[in-house]
C-alpha cells in the first residue's frame, strides 16, 4: 500500500480517536421510580374500645367469643374494612328479655357478629342503604339489618331492636365504629314472636279553670251568690249588723 495513503488512514483515525475522548458524554435521563403508597395505619379495635367509651361489657363478649381477632382481620387485612356498632354498658344492663345468659357458645358468637358489618361505611353512606333493603352483617346468612336515614339520624332495625347511632366513636377508612344505644338482637337467634312494643304513657290533659256561668236571671243564681258580694249586699249586710236585740226583763229593745 502507498505510504501515503497508509499516514492519511493513520492520522484520520487517530483524530476521530481524540475528537470522541475529549467531547463530552451525553446526559442521560433517568425515569423516577414512584414511591409506594403508604399502608394504611394499624387499628387495634381491642384498644381503640377500651379507652373510647363504656364498651366493656361488649369488649368481653368479643373476648370470650374470639370475635375480636375475625373484626381485627376483617379491618386490617381486607380491601373492604369494616364497620361496628358497639352497645353501651348500660344497654347490657337494660336487657332484660329476653336474656343473653341462655345463649349456646355458637349463638353468643353470632350475636356478636351480628353487630359487624363487612365493609367501611361513613355516616353518609347510610342515606343510599336506606333504600337498599336489609344489608347482611358478618354473621352471614339472614342475619340481616335495616337501615333507614331520618334527617341525618341513622336508624337500625332488627326486628328484636329498634336504635339508633348515638355518636361516632371513629370513622376513618377503613374502620367506623359508631356507638348504640341497645344491643342488637337478631330474629335468627330470638325467633319472630316480638313482643309488641310498650304504649307510650297517655297525655295528662291541660285542665282550665272553669269560669261561673251566669243564671238565666242576670247571674243573681247561685253561682253569683257563690262569689264575692257586691257593694249593695254589703250595706245590706251592715244595717242588719246594726240592729240589736237584747230581751232583758221581759223588754226587748231594738237599737
Amino acid at each position: 500500500m502507498n505510504p501515503t495513503k497508509i499516514f492519511i488512514c493513520f492520522t484520520t483515525l487517530l483524530f476521530t480517536y481524540t475528537l470522541a475522548a475529549t467531547s463530552p458524554p451525553s446526559p442521560i435521563t433517568l425515569t423516577p421510580t414512584p414511591a409506594p403508597a403508604p399502608a394504611p395505619d394499624y387499628v387495634n379495635l381491642t384498644e381503640l374500645l377500651s379507652v373510647a367509651g363504656p364498651f366493656s361489657t361488649f369488649l368481653k363478649y368479643l373476648q370470650q367469643t374470639k370475635v375480636i381477632e375475625t373484626l381485627q382481620n376483617q379491618a386490617n387485612n381486607t380491601d373492604e374494612g369494616i364497620t361496628l356498632f358497639v352497645p353501651k354498658d348500660k344497654a347490657f344492663t337494660n336487657l332484660k328479655k329476653p336474656s343473653l345468659s341462655n345463649l349456646t357458645a355458637d349463638q353468643l358468637k353470632q350475636l356478636c357478629l351480628f353487630h359487624a358489618l363487612p365493609h367501611y361505611y361513613s355516616l353518609s353512606d347510610f342515606k343510599n342503604l336506606s333504600d337498599s333493603g336489609p344489608v347482611n352483617t358478618l354473621a352471614g346468612g339472614s342475619y340481616t339489618l335495616n337501615f333507614t336515614d331520618v334527617s341525618g339520624t341513622v336508624k337500625i332495625g332488627s326486628g328484636w331492636t329498634n336504635t339508633e347511632v348515638s355518636s361516632s366513636v371513629h370513622s376513618t377508612d377503613p374502620v367506623a365504629i359508631y356507638q348504640v344505644n341497645r344491643v342488637l338482637l337478631p330474629e335468627a337467634i330470638f325467633g319472630t314472636d316480638i313482643p309488641p312494643p310498650a304504649p307510650a304513657p297517655a297525655p295528662v290533659p291541660d285542665i282550665a279553670p272553669v269560669a261561673d256561668a251566669p243564671d238565666a236571671d242576670g247571674g243573681k243564681g247561685r253561682a253569683g251568690k257563690a262569689s264575692s258580694p257586691s257593694g249593695a249586699d254589703r250595706v245590706g249586710v251592715g244595717r242588719w249588723l246594726m240592729m240589736v236585740v237584747v230581751v232583758y226583763g221581759g223588754f226587748m229593745v231594738v237599737l
